[in-house]
């Protein structure tokens, strides 16, 4: 028989184990809670993070259409209908259309909205990286969800961007390499510059630059052939005055942040690399922009001699699929505004150049009084801004280094000689091969130019083939001036871009040599306003800077401020395209 005191210790001990079971499930309960609450936080971590690639995935698919000159398309699917977004037939259609993606094993559906105010005109701020130059911004929201396996939706979220295109040519110097601007008389560039790589600033006398200075890689004052300082000094605009920025002493000397403080974002570091066009962009391809865009493509073909008047090459009207126009070959031989030419001796290539040579002016005359251009269309076509010319030279070796050239002449005036006809809005004129600008171009009633080219050569007013290959005491320049913006290869000092490139003794010239010359100038003046824009270094032709054989002009330099309005710009002007997120939402009642 128990005892009284038994029976209360046996009552405690089945209270206790019920505690100690009431307890265990709790806990295992709780860490269950806490295990699906852990792993739901999770899974909605890994799904945002989802989301937000495939944000920026289609942010970078705008960036990258408006890079081809092109704008994005279609429609978005409707938002607030009985049918969500991406779901059924609410898909939308082309570039704002729904896509989704695969990322961690979930799968994101996105699409784009865009603001019904594009595209908007602005000035980039004050403060801001190019600030001051002008830009037409695109806005877009990219919206995003993103669902695990289960087709549970664990995250919801919308980016909302603007897309900034803006123009090369508003720069007086811009580069896709290092840039090196070592003057030696005074010079002044009243525009801004950029460099995708290294920038190398110095002077014998002065160099003032009236605008922001921006370079993705590191900032020098001195020389990148060799470890050495110039003696003269360079400002940089703040822009409320103009300050020196540090001098260098016996080498070299490399600028960071905490020196240029005092300027006030007017001078950047470190930077974030532009995409811009690559050298392929003016190949004489179908599908390349420059060739597409056209108004006209004419083309010297060095292996067909079929046509006798073009002394052993044929010269074509070529359509934007690459075949020949006939009938625009016709009315082009019909005129007297193309021709080839083989008389020209380039000393720094050593060898003379397989030419196609252009009367500006002459073949604006052609352009108007035939249909080469379109039944309906003129010379003041405006459809990229104005007239867009493709001149090229086809051979065996056109793809490769060469002897080939493209040569304009007679475009002191860029008119037709005709009094009724039309005054032009614009000219670019492309080749993919070496560019030769002979004598005065637009430099009377001046008008939005360009030349894009592998190489940007100028020979004065007094050029003289038949004297390119004598002494250079024998080729005396002239006074000449020249109003067009250039976009050419440029060599590299020491042929590496970088530190790598540096001491290395070899040089290219710098910006003040970005013109190749071939005359003895000796104290003439060559006048120019524009802007250099060096994407790469030349494919089709492997001379040096030292190997020239010229005296320099007097450099009577300047960028042109007429770029700073749109409607002044070159046609069909190269551009760079950049992104910048304004707001970032996350939708949690999901």
């Amino acid at each position: 028989m128990l005892r009284r005191e038994d029976g209360f210790a046996l009552i405690t001990v089945l209270i206790a184990m019920s505690l100690l079971v009431a307890l265990v499930g709790a806990y295992f309960t709780l860490t269950g809670i806490e295990l699906s609450s852990t792993s739901s936080s999770m899974n909605s971590v890994r799904g945002f993070y989802a989301a937000e690639a495939a944000s920026n995935l289609r942010a970078d698919v705008v960036r990258q259409t408006f890079q081809g000159y092109n704008r994005p398309g279609g429609y978005s699917p409707v938002l607030g209908g009985e049918t969500a977004p991406c779901v059924e037939s609410n898909q939308g259609s082309g570039d704002l259309g729904c896509v989704e993606y695969a990322f961690d094993g979930r799968t994101t559906a996105t699409f784009l909205a865009e603001d019904t105010a594009n595209p908007t005109a602005i000035t980039i701020p004050r403060g801001e990286q190019f600030q001051n130059l002008n830009a037409q911004e695109y806005r877009y929201v990219a919206h995003a969800v993103s669902e695990n396996r289960d087709e549970r939706v664990e995250a919801a979220v919308e980016m909302h961007f603007k897309s900034r295109l803006v123009p090369m040519f508003q720069f007086a110097a811009f580069y896709n390499k290092d840039l090196e601007i070592l003057p030696g008389p005074t010079m002044t560039l009243a525009g801004p510059v950029h460099s995708n790589g290294d920038l190398y600033l110095g002077s014998n006398n002065s160099l003032e630059v009236m605008g922001q200075v921006t370079t993705a890689g590191d900032l020098f004052h001195g020389r990148k052939n060799t470890d050495s300082c110039m003696p003269g000094g360079v400002a940089v605009d703040d822009p409320e005055v103009l300050q020196d920025i540090p001098n260098c002493d016996a080498g070299r000397r490399e600028i960071y942040e905490a020196d240029v403080v005092a300027w006030n974002d007017m001078i950047r570091m470190g930077v974030d690399v532009l995409t811009v066009p690559p050298p392929e962009a003016l190949d004489p391809v179908p599908g390349e922009t420059y060739w597409d865009k056209a108004d006209v493509r004419i083309m010297m073909d060095l292996d067909d001699d079929s046509d006798d008047d073009s002394d052993g090459a044929q010269i074509e009207v070529y359509a934007a699929d690459g075949t020949v126009n006939d009938a625009h070959t016709a009315a082009l031989d019909g005129c007297d505004a193309v021709s080839h030419s083989d008389s020209l001796y380039n000393h720094r290539e050593g060898t003379s150049i397989e030419m196609l040579d252009v009367d500006v002016r002459e073949l604006l005359d052609c352009l108007h009084d035939t249909s080469i251009l379109g039944d309906s269309t003129d010379i003041d076509e405006s459809s990229e801004g104005g007239l867009v010319w493709y001149l090229g030279v086809r051979g065996s070796d056109d793809d490769v280094v060469n002897n080939y050239g493209v040569r304009v002449h007679n475009g002191g005036e860029l008119a037709s000689t005709d009094g009724t006809a039309p005054e032009i809005r614009g000219l670019t004129v492309v080749t993919n091969q070496a560019m030769y600008v002979e004598g005065d171009y637009n430099s009377v009633d001046k008008k939005p130019a360009a030349f894009l080219a592998d190489s940007l050569n100028v020979l004065s007013n007094a050029w003289d083939d038949s004297k390119s290959s004598d002494a250079l005491d024998d080729r005396i320049a002239a006074n000449t001036t020249i109003n067009a913006a250039f976009l050419a290869g440029t060599d590299t000092t020491g042929g590496v871009e970088g530190s790598g490139g540096q001491d290395a003794a070899i040089y290219n010239g710098g910006l003040e040599n970005y013109p190749r010359f071939h005359e003895k100038w000796g104290g003439k003046k060559l006048t120019y306003r524009g802007s250099f824009v060096s994407l790469n270094t030349p494919r089709h032709v492997d001379g040096l800077w030292e190997d020239q054989s010229y005296q320099p002009p007097t450099r009577d330099w300047g960028y042109d401020t007429d770029f700073n309005s749109a409607e002044n710009l070159p046609p069909l002007s190269p551009r760079f395209v950049y992104l910048r997120q304004e707001l970032f939402l996350r939708q949690f009642d999901l």
